[in-house]
């Protein structure tokens, strides 16, 4: 998961409102044109493909703007020279600003789907397989000194967008610390990118229930099966008193976005289900809440 990253900021607005720079790179095809988008959408200023030797200027350009903007950089294999020098090009700008790194990845498998289904040639040519092990292999040092991961086998494009907003929400003037619960199944594996995972297939399951099993869990009559018993209500209970207690700890420590993983078998019933309840008590507790239902049908 995330690294946790200070370093010493100076000039251009002062320490405590030096700009947040994000820097979002990974393999190609993993998402980062939708990543960048979504920042897009909450007011970063974006630059993809900027030379990060350059990162320094945009800042002291926009610091003269009258309005303070955050700045999202998109970065790719083609930005060698700044994968041959990381550690000195990240060590000078966070003298500057305050920077993270974002970085997406997806399997291989995935990738050369991607890339057929859109038809489009790999940055780097040459045989696809070939060239994905390249990529991966060339932007490890990067991968290394991101502040976050994420595995983007799993998203669709809208989902990932949901996903990628929800970290940054909560730097634009919300409530506070943004909390992302994601329903999934296992049966499909577990998302890589969550800070808290719960296994619910000890519920009980409305698949076996002919006539709830065509229904998802963003249905009332599922919740209502699911959550009519009483193991299923101590557990609730229970999760939302470690919640009440976490999250604003979380808060303290300097978190901006947490991610929660729910998970059941298939990711259709109960998993949505709990994940509708939690979401309804952590906005209750004051806090921005996202949703991602990664495996309803």
């Amino acid at each position: 998961m995330g690294k946790s990253r200070t370093g010493r900021l100076s000039g251009i607005r002062g320490a405590d409102k030096a700009p947040r720079v994000v820097v979002i790179s990974g393999l190609s095809g993993s998402g980062k044109t939708v990543a960048l988008r979504a920042v897009e959408d909450l007011n970063f200023f974006c630059v993809d493909n900027l030379p990060v030797a350059l990162i320094g200027s945009l800042i002291s350009e926009l610091s003269r703007w009258p309005s303070e903007r955050d700045i999202a950089v998109g970065v790719d294999i083609r930005e060698k020279e700044f994968l041959g020098d990381i550690d000195t090009i990240l060590g000078n700008l966070r003298k500057k600003c305050r920077i993270e790194i974002l970085f997406l990845e997806a399997e291989t498998e995935v990738l050369i789907r991607r890339f057929k289904e859109t038809r489009r040639p790999h940055p780097l040519g040459g045989k696809l397989e070939d060239s994905i092990r390249t990529e991966r292999l060339s932007l490890d040092p990067l991968r290394q000194n991101a502040d976050r991961v994420i595995d983007t086998s799993s998203y669709t494009p809208h989902q990932l967008r949901g996903l990628i907003s929800s970290f940054y929400v909560s730097a634009r003037g919300t409530r506070g610390m943004s909390v992302t619960l994601i329903s999934f199944g296992f049966k499909y594996g577990a998302p890589q990118n969550v800070d808290l995972l719960f296994d619910i297939r000890f519920l009980p399951n409305p698949h076996f229930v002919p006539a709830l099993r065509h229904l998802n869990g963003t249905d009332s009559r599922v919740g209502e099966y699911v959550f009519n018993n009483r193991y299923s209500r101590t557990f609730m209970k229970k999760v939302k008193d470690l919640l009440a207690f976490l999250l604003p700890l979380y808060q303290r420590e300097g978190r901006t976005y947490l991610s929660i993983g729910i998970g059941c078998t298939g990711g259709n019933h109960r998993s949505p289900a709990v994940v509708g309840e939690l979401a309804k008590f952590i906005d209750h507790e004051k806090f921005d809440v996202h949703v991602v239902h990664r495996d309803i049908s």
